[in-house]
């Protein structure tokens, strides 16, 4: 009897055991299977309409910038500014030697009272030779021939009062006036210096109000700028108020406050570069844009309607090819290729490979591949620090 019961409660202890031990290692089993899902932050992919952002480097051109040159030559004996100085058209800049030209004034009126001199000699002597001719005390060929000596002596006339005229402009042309109304370059000729007639640069002139923003834009981006303007019907021949207004930031980070607009765009695009150059004009009413400066140009009022937005850290690029990974509806990674647009702050612009029920993975990305199984924490564009506004930091872009 005592081994029968000996036997029994053996069989119950095995069985407790093994049931004690087939229940931890279900247990340890749930562990190890959570332990491998890998943590990762997403959130929905946002779809809204989206401000875009063009922004090109540029370079301030004066609107009517001239270099002054002498109509003579000579060397330069006065100057009536100061470089930088603000002047008006017509105004005196510079005075040239003026020596050789009044001399040559004296000549030419020399020249000319003498050739008058004989036009009259020539006409009083043809009227005598009418006047025998009359008589029939000269041939008609004698008169034929004083005629011919009034005309010759008469296109001398008209020669040398041509002569005359031309001297007194170049006397005049010694002093150099402004061309236009604007502001002095300060690399100007000093005085003693020979200046070359149409050669020698003696300074140069330029309006500052307003000014132009020059920049160059690719195809793609010349039709996105004028699409809106195109699809409302207001980009006319000429329409000036067509394409979308313009601002500029300068080096120093500051925005100019004053809008500027697009007035004028090369008639073809570069071979070379395959970019459009454009100006854009500003009023400068303070002189505070000067040529030569570089600037940011930004162009305003670009919607993109509907768009489908991803942060740009969610995007992963591999041979020139752009993926997201997205969480998948059994709880796993899956990787998709997009084909994306233009920034908007700390998104892109997705053309293609997502739906607006896409939830994209932002944060563990690190070493994830597709196909493993996540442990997904949602969050939001605030907690992530994502924004559709661009960095107010000034970085250099080009």
């Amino acid at each position: 009897m005592i081994g029968f019961y000996g036997k029994k409660a053996g069989a119950i202890l095995s069985s407790l055991v093994l049931a004690t031990s087939m229940l931890f290692a279900g247990c340890g089993g749930d562990d190890e299977q959570a332990a491998h899902k890998i943590e990762v932050k997403a959130m929905k992919v946002l779809c809204q309409d989206a401000p875009i952002s063009y922004s090109y480097p540029g370079q301030l051109k004066g609107t009517d910038d001239v270099e002054v040159h002498s109509r003579v030559s000579g060397s330069v004996m006065e100057k009536y500014f100061k470089g930088g100085d603000e002047v008006q058209a017509g105004a005196p800049l510079y005075r040239i030697d003026s020596r050789q030209y009044e001399s040559a004034v004296i000549e030419a009126e020399s020249n000319l009272h003498k050739s008058e001199a004989d036009l009259r000699k020539a006409k009083d002597e043809l009227a005598r030779d009418e006047m025998l001719f009359a008589d029939k005390a000269i041939s008609e060929q004698a008169v034929f021939n004083q005629r011919e000596e009034v005309s010759a002596n008469q296109a001398i006339v008209e020669s040398q009062r041509a002569a005359v005229q031309k001297a007194r402009e170049n006397l005049d042309d010694t002093i150099v006036y402004a061309p236009m109304s604007g502001r002095l370059s300060v690399d100007d000729v000093a005085v003693g210096t020979y200046a070359t007639a149409g050669s020698t640069k003696l300074v140069s002139i330029g309006s500052l109000d307003p000014i132009y923003a020059q920049f160059s834009v690719s195809e793609t981006e010349y039709l996105n700028i004028l699409a809106k303007a195109m699809e409302e019907g207001t980009l006319e021949q000429g329409d000036a108020q067509g394409p979308p207004p313009v601002n500029i930031t300068l080096s120093n980070g500051s925005v100019y406050p004053l809008k500027g607009k697009i007035t004028a765009a090369d008639r073809s695009f570069n071979d070379n570069s395959g970019s459009l150059t454009i100006k854009a004009l500003f009023s400068n009413p303070y002189a505070v844009l000067l040529p030569g400066m570089f600037v940011r140009v930004n162009i305003l009022d670009i919607v993109a309607n509907n768009a489908i937005l991803v942060p740009q850290r969610s995007v992963q690029q591999l041979l020139e090819e752009s993926f997201v990974l997205v969480v998948g509806d059994d709880g796993k990674s899956v990787s998709k290729k997009v084909v994306l647009g233009e920034k908007v702050g700390s998104y892109y612009i997705v053309k293609s490979g997502l739906t607006k029920d896409d939830t994209v993975i932002v944060d563990g990305l690190t070493n994830l591949q597709s196909g493993k199984d996540l442990n997904v924490t949602m969050v939001t564009a605030d907690e992530m620090g994502f924004s559709l506004k661009e960095s107010t930091d000034v970085v250099n872009k080009s």
